[in-house]
C-alpha cells in the first residue's frame, strides 16, 4: 500500500514536471525580448565560434587564406564582409562531406537537396544541431499560432528533402501530436484531415492548392475543417495566392522559410498576428542582403540577395552563404530581430524575356487580377528566332466555350503587360489541364536552345 502511494506521489511530480515543461515551451524564448546591444554581443561571440568550426573545413581555410584572413582579426561584425561568399557550387565540389566540420563519428543525420540541377548540396548534422534545428521549429510554429496539444498534419516530403522532418522534430518538441502524412496521395490527405481534425498543417502553398481541389471534388466544404494555421513555404509565392488559400480553406496562411544549406526550415517565420514579413532568429543565423551582381553589402531596407551566416551549426557552419533569394531586410516588430520580406523570387530562376525581368511571382500577381483565372500556371520559354518568347499556360477556374477563353486569355496578356511590362502570350486552359505539385511547384518550362 505505502508502495502504491509513493509511486502514485512520483507519477504525479512527474507529470506536474511535464505539464510545466509544456508550457513552458509556448512562451517565447528570453532572447526574442533582448535587446539590440545584448542581441549584437551574443551574434559577435557566436559569430567568432562559427568562424573557429569553419576553419577546420579545408575549403575554409583555403578561402581564409585566400582573402588574408584569420579568426583572431575579428573585431566587429562589420569585419563579416571581409569574408568570401559560399555558393551552392562549393557544396558541389567539394560533395558528399568535404564540407563538414566535425569527424562522421559525431554526424547523426544527413539531408541533401533534389539535385536536379548537378550534385546535391549535402548537409550534415550533430546531435547538439538537431536539438536547436528543433528548438528553432518550435519556436517558428509558436509565433505562427501553434500551441502544445495542437495536432499537426505534415504534408512536407519526408527523407533527404529537410522539409518534412523540420517541422516533424519542432512540433514533437513543441508538445503537439504529429501526423506524418507526407506528400502526395492528395485524396488520403483530405480524409486524414476529415478524420484527424489536425489544427495546423505545413505544406507547400502550392500542393495546399491541390489539397483544397480535392476537397471541391469530393464535395466537402473545406472551410468546414479543423484546421487553423497553415504553415507555408519552400517556393515563393504571393498575397494574392494567400488571399485564395484563406478564402478556400478558411484559415490563417503564414510564411515560413529555411533552406538545408543553413539548417533547413525554421531560418525565418512570420507571425500569425501581423502576417507583415517573416522574423529572422538573428540569434542563430546573421543575415545580409547583397548586389547580386557585385557583392556589395546593401543598406537594411534595400532589395537585393538575402545571404546568411550559420552562428550555432556544429556540422557544417556556412559562412557568407548566397540563398539566391531577393528580398530585403526591415525593422523588426517588437523584438530586436530583424524580418525579411516575402521573398520575391530566385535569382536563378528570373527569366529575361527582350530585356525585361520577369519573376513567376509578378505572373501570378498579374493574372490574380482576373477571378476567372485559377491560380495554377507555368511558364514556357521558347526562342523560336532571335527573340525569347514567353508563353503563359493557365487555367480558367471553369470550362469556358472557345471564344471566351480567347477573349479572357488576351486579357490576361493585357493585364501582364501593364503590371510586369513585358509582351507576353496567354494560353488558357480548362481546370485540370496542369498538373499539380505535391511538393514545390515547378514554374517554368524553358525549352530554349542551350548555347
Amino acid at each position: 500500500m505505502g508502495e502504491q502511494g509513493s509511486g502514485s506521489k512520483e507519477n504525479t511530480a512527474e507529470r506536474g514536471h511535464a505539464e510545466a515543461n509544456r508550457a513552458g515551451r509556448a512562451l517565447p524564448e528570453p532572447i526574442e525580448n533582448a535587446g539590440l546591444d545584448e542581441l549584437r554581443a551574443i551574434q559577435l561571440t557566436r559569430f567568432r565560434q562559427a568562424l573557429s568550426r569553419a576553419a577546420r573545413v579545408p575549403h575554409y581555410q583555403k578561402k581564409f587564406a585566400a582573402a588574408g584572413i584569420q579568426v583572431d582579426d575579428i573585431k566587429s561584425l562589420d569585419d563579416l564582409a571581409k569574408f568570401p561568399f559560399t555558393t551552392k557550387e562549393d557544396l558541389r565540389q567539394n560533395y558528399p562531406f568535404g564540407m563538414f566540420a566535425v569527424p562522421m563519428d559525431e554526424i547523426i543525420r544527413i539531408h541533401a537537396s533534389s539535385g536536379t540541377t548537378g550534385k546535391p548540396t549535402v548537409v550534415g548534422y550533430t546531435r547538439g544541431d538537431i536539438e536547436i534545428w528543433s528548438k528553432l521549429m518550435a519556436r517558428s510554429m509558436r509565433v505562427a499560432g501553434a500551441r502544445p496539444g495542437d495536432k499537426m498534419h505534415v504534408a512536407y516530403g519526408y527523407g533527404l528533402f529537410t522539409g518534412g522532418l523540420g517541422f516533424h522534430y519542432g512540433a514533437e518538441y513543441l508538445g503537439c501530436a504529429v501526423i506524418p502524412v507526407s506528400g502526395g496521395f492528395t485524396e488520403r490527405q483530405v480524409q486524414l484531415i476529415c478524420d484527424f481534425e489536425p489544427d495546423i498543417i505545413a505544406v507547400t502553398p502550392s500542393y495546399l492548392l491541390a489539397i483544397a481541389d480535392e476537397f471541391e471534388r469530393q464535395g466537402i466544404d473545406a472551410r468546414k475543417s479543423s484546421l487553423r494555421i497553415a504553415m507555408l513555404g519552400a517556393e515563393p509565392w504571393t498575397e494574392s495566392m494567400r488571399g485564395e488559400i484563406e478564402r478556400r480553406m478558411g484559415l490563417d496562411a503564414v510564411n515560413s522559410y529555411g533552406l538545408s544549406e543553413v539548417i533547413g526550415p525554421g531560418v525565418a517565420q512570420e507571425c500569425a498576428d501581423s502576417k507583415n514579413g517573416l522574423t529572422v532568429w538573428e540569434d542563430h543565423f546573421y543575415p545580409e542582403i547583397i548586389d547580386p551582381e557585385t557583392g556589395r553589402v546593401l543598406p537594411d531596407g534595400e532589395e537585393g540577395e538575402l545571404v546568411f551566416t550559420s552562428l550555432t551549426k556544429e556540422a557544417m557552419p556556412v559562412i557568407r552563404y548566397r540563398t539566391r533569394d531577393l528580398t530585403r531586410l526591415l525593422p523588426g516588430e517588437g523584438r530586436a530581430m530583424r524580418r525579411i520580406e516575402r521573398i520575391k523570387g530566385r535569382s536563378d530562376d528570373m527569366i529575361i524575356v527582350r530585356g525585361v525581368n520577369v519573376f513567376p511571382t509578378q505572373i501570378e500577381a498579374a493574372l490574380a487580377s482576373e477571378q476567372m483565372f485559377a491560380p495554377h500556371y507555368i511558364l514556357e520559354v521558347t526562342r523560336p528566332g532571335r527573340l525569347d518568347e514567353l508563353e503563359v499556360i493557365v487555367e480558367t477556374r471553369e470550362a469556358l466555350p472557345p471564344d471566351a477563353t480567347l477573349v479572357l486569355a488576351e486579357r490576361g496578356a493585357h493585364m501582364i503587360r501593364a503590371q510586369v511590362g513585358v509582351s507576353v502570350t496567354v494560353r488558357a486552359v480548362a481546370p485540370g489541364v496542369i498538373e499539380r505539385s505535391q511538393g514545390k511547384a515547378k514554374r517554368v518550362i524553358d525549352k530554349r536552345p542551350r548555347d
